[in-house]
């Protein structure tokens, strides 16, 4: 989400404000409505920034609605480190100048990158919190109905 990048620079600090509002907003369902209202207006003069805000929107208050906090909860509201993963994927396959068996080979390089970010992985900040991670997604998936199984609802019938 690069919302500033699309915004003329005498915008960003007020729309980075209101961001900051939304996000620390204690009630995720009330963040997340102020961030659809930021986006909609933004629509009108800046779609380009309302269209990156949008980007994962949903899931950036999933954090906030399982009760995480602290250091932990900053370190997962945050792409750094996945796009650190895809950026050292990319520069490990960029010289390659010939693709052989197409999607065979692809898979090879993309599993060589994802090998080499490996080694560059730090422990996780806040990763002493990650029981209270664990047992919120367990109180999640509690609350959650399965998906029906409509094959064996016809074998039934």
């Amino acid at each position: 989400m690069n919302v500033k990048g699309h915004l003329p620079a005498r915008a960003r600090d007020g729309v980075d404000a209101r961001l900051r509002g939304a996000f620390a907003d204690p009630d995720p369902t009330s963040g997340l409505a102020k961030a659809k209202r930021l986006a909609a207006e933004l629509d009108k003069s800046h779609p380009d920034a309302a269209g990156s805000l949008r980007e994962g929107l949903e899931d950036m208050f999933t954090v906030r609605r399982l009760s995480i906090d602290g250091t932990l909860a900053r370190t997962l509201v945050c792409t750094n480190m996945i796009e650190s993963m895809i950026s050292i994927c990319r520069s490990t396959s960029r010289n390659v100048k010939r693709w052989r068996d197409e999607g065979d080979m692809r898979r090879r390089w993309c599993a060589a990158g994802l090998l080499e970010a490996e080694r560059k992985f730090r422990r996780l900040r806040g990763h002493r919190q990650m029981p209270q991670l664990v047992a919120a997604l367990a109180r999640h998936a509690e609350t959650v109905t399965p998906p029906c199984d409509t094959e064996q609802h016809s074998i039934a019938a």
